[in-house]
């Protein structure tokens, strides 16, 4: 077995898919970029995102069947949060890769 098929045997490719479709909507991106600092409502996420109460609760509960929120009722409101820490720390490190790819990519073109 070569190292690709490794890395593949180990890496749950249901979970990159479910990651992927939370990260391929923009509000949904936006939405756990907030909860990685921390626990949100959605009445709240709604005004800080400006989007509608309704569209932030469709994408909440699209992260929660996806896996990477959960929800906590605390009386009558509803506190979402990201299911693991290590999920915003993966999305920081994602984000500073890209950075990075991207940075390497224009001097690349540069020196061309």
């Amino acid at each position: 077995m070569d190292a690709n098929t490794d890395t593949c045997a180990v890496i749950d490719l249901d979970g990159l898919t479910r990651l992927g479709s939370a990260l391929a909507d923009d509000t949904r991106r936006r939405l756990l970029v907030a909860l990685a600092r921390g626990p949100g409502y959605p009445a709240e996420l709604a005004v800080e995102l400006g989007e509608s109460r309704q569209k932030v609760s469709n994408h909440l509960a699209c992260l929660r069947d996806c896996g990477l929120v959960v929800v906590e009722p605390e009386g009558r409101r509803m506190r979402y949060e990201l299911v693991d820490a290590r999920l915003g720390r993966a999305l920081r490190d994602l984000a500073e890769l890209m950075l990075s790819l991207d940075a390497g990519r224009r001097s690349a073109e540069r020196s061309r």
